[in-house]
């Protein structure tokens, strides 16, 4: 188990216990379970619990303190001693709750008691009969007053109406919500009044097809209503989400409001950069987790910011695109390329030696809690610093700096009573105990707008109450799995069962929707799934429908719903596409390339535009960064090896040729071979191909007279008015005894068809064979070619496999470099463009530019793939 995961299973135990004191049960009454009743899992849990209730009071003991619940119970028991032996001498009103605390319960009995004692329950349905009441489930809204009354010792009727209380159709729109929410036993006596318009007269309601356009439609209801004068309005919504993005949209009016949720710490600047600089040593400097902390805005690491951001930029392009870098900043320091600047390898070996002890203790398998705390925050402030602040400066200002102060004093002053950790196990456990920390803001916010949760929405109410998140799952939410005490455990124990949560949320529904103004709104998709609508609005929708009245209503808020999504849609209206179709540029003559390579004349036939990003833009791929090896990479491996093996080899083969192939196979290999995929794959594949190769040059070997690797070549073309120069890499060109040459080229992926060759769609061979026949390969004397053959080295079965390219080498030379030079006077035109992709038959398999292409714009247009 990692430290993270205890802490959160320490979490829900401590909630745990807070819920067994706070319904003021006994764990000695765990001990009454019947543990044959429950399944092993549960039993083995059962003994833990023993173990703890044995432990926990005498760890309180040795601290000197009890419990919050255990607190809270003391606190109010003694305040109802104190009232029953000297009762105040005025009123004493007990309002808004409803006692689903067992001690919160005895006391408003205590106040319900008093002569001049007076309890207001918020919400109670007045309507309910008694068959009603006996049929409420704990997930009911009016559950909770039930058990209360009944711990007063009254019903329903007992209880009076504070008719002062109680505005023009305030009450028939509460009658109506309690009958749609009435037990399914003794639904048939709803019946819906004849005022039902009148009483949802100031009700709208609004589906959003996902939840920024709910954000947004409701930053526009909050908005609207400042523009009366000294109205208020608030969102009541449990869904952090929704809250944080309506925020964000009334940011737009240069709104500020308030969340009374705030946002979780490690959401914040400071919280984020801590996990993230955790994370990137956990991971030994791996390439992403340090990008994503260098990257960080608080990053600065002693520089100028902006210098600081051109450091790592540096950083980036000269080590950590393309394979992973060894481990640790000595592992970057190696991996920068020759042209990294010398302030580069200075700095990289600077925050290497920032992060030396930090990262000594990730790599230790037992480390002391605090010591670890101690490594992190020297090493977060010395990354945060800049030329002109200290990092401690930086790092802990604001509310969310202060908050983060604030957990990690506390974690520093309790990091005794830890045990050892590993070392690797840190981030993820700050990640966790941040997770409980909110940031609040202190001031600055508007005064007449709000963002409540739940808790705080029961003691306030404003003019407009906007109700947000109305989905099953979210309000009302889903019910929790408690990891320490199964369904029919706590049933026996005496715990409230997990439904009892909605009914407290179904109370709170109830006590917003009875406001004067209210806008109901959920969104019908979250994260691209469909959403079902809360039960409640499901159940009143219901009860709307039965009549034609409330059918009106169902139609005014289809109509109100029709004119808010209206207004968001205006309000983020994007400009008609323009259809521009596939690109097409038209560069000048003089700007066109007139050096090409051979593999290159084939994607100026296959995907011209490739050409123009690449030689007239000069736009060059970035590899992507911790780039695994890919297929190219291991064509370039195998290729390297065997063009080592041949560099190397006798005219005759040597009796121990298998063995110089593996060996040089090694040393290809040696860079990536610590990959696993490459050790797994990769290699027992290329020992394979070094068996069938070398079985493939014994055989050849009485064949060829010479043998040229890797051999480059230029041809002029001089007969034009811009000259051009052709460039060619061959793999292998053999001379063979009998006279004659055969131009070969390794595969390691598919090969070209014969059919592809001829029709001039893969040309390289072909047009090296020109090249061969005019002399243009420097230590190869001109002559003709006898062979293009294509050599697959796939390392499976078979391992290899040579096929011929062509049946009339000479014929085909001829006719390549003839299409050649057609293909050079077409683009020689300045009206001719560098079309993308222009069939898509021929489309290259791989190409590094289909994003600037807009490939996938416009490559479905009429309905075409």
């Amino acid at each position: 188990m990692s430290a993270a995961h205890a802490a959160r299973l320490a979490g829900d135990l401590a909630r745990l216990l807070d819920e067994t004191q706070t319904e003021r049960l006994d764990f000695e009454g765990l001990s009454k379970l019947a543990p044959d009743r429950f399944a092993e899992h549960w039993q083995d849990i059962l003994a833990f619990l023993q173990i703890v209730t044995r432990n926990w009071p005498a760890v309180l003991a040795d601290e000197g303190c009890i419990d919050p619940a255990d607190r809270r119970n003391r606190l109010i028991a003694a305040q109802i001693a104190l009232w029953r032996d000297a009762p105040p001498d005025g009123p004493v009103i007990a309002a808004g709750s409803t006692g689903s605390v067992p001690a919160t319960a005895d006391l408003l009995a205590c106040v319900a008691e008093m002569e001049a004692g007076a309890v207001v329950l918020p919400g109670l349905d007045r309507t309910l009969d008694p068959a009603s009441v006996a049929a409420l489930g704990p997930g009911h809204p009016q559950f909770g007053m039930a058990r209360l009354l009944d711990r007063l010792g009254c019903a329903i009727d007992d209880v009076a109406l504070w008719h002062e209380t109680v505005e023009v159709g305030a009450s028939s729109r509460t009658d109506i919500v309690n009958a749609a929410l009435r037990p399914p036993a003794t639904a048939a006596q709803n019946a819906l009044p004849d005022d039902v318009d009148k009483a949802f007269d100031g009700v709208r309601r609004v589906d959003c097809a996902g939840l920024q356009q709910e954000a947004t439609v409701i930053a526009l209801t909050m908005r609207a209503a400042l523009e009366i004068p000294g109205r208020t309005a608030a969102l009541v919504t449990p869904d952090r989400r929704l809250a944080r993005r309506v925020a964000a949209e009334l940011r737009r009016w240069s709104v500020e409001i308030d969340d009374s949720g705030g946002a979780p710490l490690g959401e914040t600047v400071p919280g984020v950069f801590l996990r993230l600089i955790g994370e990137a040593i956990a991971a030994d400097a791996a390439p992403v987790p340090l990008l994503a902390a260098l990257k960080h805005p608080l990053a600065a690491g002693g520089l100028d910011t902006a210098a600081f951001r051109d450091r790592v930029r540096e950083m980036e392009l000269h080590a950590l695109r393309g394979p992973r870098p060894a481990p640790g900043f000595d592992g970057l320091s190696r991996a920068l390329d020759a042209e990294a600047p010398d302030a580069v390898r200075r700095w990289i070996a600077a925050v290497g030696e920032w992060a030396t002890k930090f990262s000594a203790l990730m790599r230790r398998a037992q480390v002391p809690v605090a010591d670890l705390i101690d490594a992190h925050i020297e090493f977060a402030e010395a990354m945060a610093a800049s030329d002109a602040e200290p990092g401690a400066a930086r790092l802990w200002a604001g509310e969310a700096g202060e908050s983060a102060a604030a957990l990690v004093n506390e974690l520093r002053s309790a990091a005794e009573s830890f045990p050892p950790i590993a070392g690797r196990d840190w981030p993820a456990l700050l990640e966790t105990l941040m997770a409980g920390v909110a940031v609040r803001p202190q001031f600055g916010r508007h005064p007449r707008l709000h963002i409540w949760g739940l808790l705080e929405a029961r003691l306030q109410q404003t003019d407009l109450m906007i109700l947000g998140g109305l989905n099953e799952g979210v309000w009302p939410p889903e019910p929790t799995i408690d990891p320490w005490m199964s369904r029919p455990m706590r049933q026996a124990f005496g715990l409230a069962p997990p439904e009892r949560r909605i009914g407290l949320t179904a109370h709170d529904f109830v006590q917003g929707f009875a406001a004067r103004d209210v806008v109901l709104t959920r969104s019908t998709r979250i994260d691209g799934s469909p959403t079902v609508a809360a039960r409640w609005l499901t159940r009143l929708e219901t009860l709307l429908s039965a009549s034609e009245a409330g059918t009106a209503v169902l139609r005014r808020w289809e109509t109100d719903q029709t004119t808010w999504l209206r207004w968001q849609a205006d309000l983020d209206l994007r400009l008609p596409r323009v259809d521009t179709g596939p690109p097409a540029p038209l560069p000048p003559v003089a700007a066109r390339p007139d050096r090409l390579s051979v593999t290159e004349i084939e994607t100026l036939i296959r995907d011209p535009y490739a050409i123009y990003a690449r030689r007239v833009l000069r736009l060059e791929r970035l590899d992507p960064i911790d780039e695994a090896p890919g297929a190219a990479d291991r064509g370039t491996i195998v290729h390297r090896a065997i063009d080592a093996f041949l560099a190397d080899l006798p005219a005759e083969l040597p009796v121990d040729a298998l063995s110089r192939l593996i060996a040089a196979g090694e040393a290809a290999f040696a860079p990536v071979i610590d990959r696993p995929g490459v050790r797994a794959f990769w290699w027992p594949r290329f020992l394979q191909i070094a068996e069938w190769f070398v079985a493939q040059e014994a055989a050849r070997a009485p064949l060829i007279s010479a043998r040229h690797t890797e051999a480059s070549g230029t041809l002029v073309l001089r007969d034009r008015a811009r000259p051009f120069t052709l460039r060619a890499r061959a793999d292998r060109i053999d001379r063979l005894s009998g006279g004659g040459y055969e131009i070969v080229d390794y595969k390691t992926g598919a090969v070209p068809s014969k059919k592809d060759v001829k029709a001039g769609l893969s040309p390289q061979l072909p047009l090296e064979a020109a090249m061969v026949r005019e002399g243009a390969f420097a230590g190869i004397e001109p002559g003709p070619v006898s062979a293009l053959s294509y050599w697959k080295l796939s390392g499976g079965d078979p391992p290899g496999k040579i096929s011929d390219a062509a049946d009339d080498p000479e014929a085909l030379a001829a006719d390549a470099l003839a299409g050649l030079v057609r293909l050079l006077d077409h683009y020689e035109d300045e009206d001719t463009p560098y079309p993308a992709c222009p069939d898509p038959e021929t489309a290259p398999r791989f190409n590094d530019y289909d994003h600037l292409e807009r490939l996938q714009e416009w490559a479905s247009e009429g309905g075409g793939e």
